[in-house]
């Protein structure tokens, strides 16, 4: 049977405490970094999209950067069910982003309204049995999540609490965040989308806190790489109550992907300059939206210029068309409309 809200023992171990002082240290400066880049959408497309696409990989939906980014376009001529999937995850996150921002507290209807637009449907918390988590390659049932109803929804208020109300524990809010991570996914409250909504809410949780001002600490790729001890370290703690093991190592994940992002987010800034600069020096139609829109979209359309920079389709045509004479982006051609790439930015988002 799953315990409730807050863990008794001090799971806080001193292997743990050290942890803790190293991710909070890449941490706040992940959280400093995101100042340099002049607008805060070019790393929520860019380093969300990015993460959507590593959240639905775990979940074995498996799709590519081209076909996410020609999916943002909406262009005819372009179907793909995984690539919309993953669409509907950076949809979900913006909406969680949206409504934390407004009131700084995470509610069970928060989540419900994440979940519902990452799976397009209106299902809510379980209300039949039968949900088993099995083992992928046998077959074999892993772990069966609370069945009945009642208990969900009371499992789930639970856990409401515990994520809002800061009194009910004094644990650091990375374990916090760890162990909301733990319950939320024991208790599987959804049919379908329990691993990404859990995922999304690990970031969300740490805006919450003021750690990030915003949801660009992705841990999907470091769980896609280490998949088979995520599990494990999950059903260690059902089966033996220790903690330790999986809060190191999600200490370890936050550390090393606020590293990883933080080199990510310099590379994207010295690009940014050097097409700023570019663009200043040879370009009568220089605009900070120009540059914006270069690197908030790195598939850009005529639409998006036209939108972004208030001139006309003839005009963002012209001024998309000199610079793929010029080299700074790569002209693409799907079904009947045109799209452009920036090829640089791209190389540095799958890491080429």
């Amino acid at each position: 049977m799953l315990k409730k809200m807050p863990i008794e023992k001090d799971i806080e171990t001193k292997k743990v405490l050290k942890k803790l002082a190293s991710a909070h240290r890449a941490l706040a400066e992940l959280k400093g970094v995101v100042y340099t880049i002049p607008n805060e959408n070019i790393l929520i497309n860019t380093l969300g999209l990015q993460e959507a696409k590593d959240s639905s990989a775990v979940e074995n939906i498996i799709t590519t950067h081209d076909d996410i980014y020609k999916a943002d376009l909406n262009l005819d001529g372009f179907k793909s069910l995984n690539a919309k999937e993953v669409q509907n995850y950076i949809s979900a996150l913006k909406k969680g982003f949206t409504l934390i921002s407004n009131k700084k507290i995470l509610t069970n209807n928060d989540i419900i309204e994440i979940q519902s637009e990452l799976e397009k449907n209106k299902a809510g918390f379980r209300k039949l049995p039968g949900t088993a988590l099995k083992n992928v390659i046998t077959g074999e049932t892993v772990y069966t999540p609370p069945q009945e109803y009642s208990e969900i929804i009371d499992l789930m208020s639970n856990l409401e609490q515990f994520i809002n109300d800061d009194t009910i524990s004094d644990f650091d809010p990375l374990v916090k965040m760890a162990i909301i991570h733990y319950q939320f996914e024991s208790i599987h409250p959804f049919y379908d989308g329990n691993g990404r909504t859990g995922r999304i809410i690990n970031v969300l949780y740490l805006v919450m806190k003021d750690l990030l001002n915003l949801p660009i600490l992705y841990l999907s790729r470091y769980i896609i790489l280490n998949k088979g001890n995520y599990y494990k370290l999950l059903q260690e703690i059902r089966e033996t109550d220790n903690w330790e093991n999986w809060l190191l190592f999600m200490l370890e994940a936050i550390e090393q992907i606020s590293k990883e992002t933080i080199e990510l987010i310099g590379k994207i800034r010295n690009l940014i300059f050097e097409y700023k600069n570019i663009l200043r020096d040879n370009y009568k139609f220089y605009s900070q939206d120009l540059l914006n829109n270069l690197f908030k979209h790195p598939y850009t359309k005529i639409e998006f210029m036209e939108h972004d920079l208030g001139v006309s389709r003839i005009t963002a045509a012209k001024y998309l068309n000199i610079l793929v004479k010029d080299g700074l982006l790569r002209k693409e051609r799907l079904g009947t409309g045109n799209y452009y790439i920036n090829e640089r930015l791209m190389n540095l988002l799958t890491m080429k």
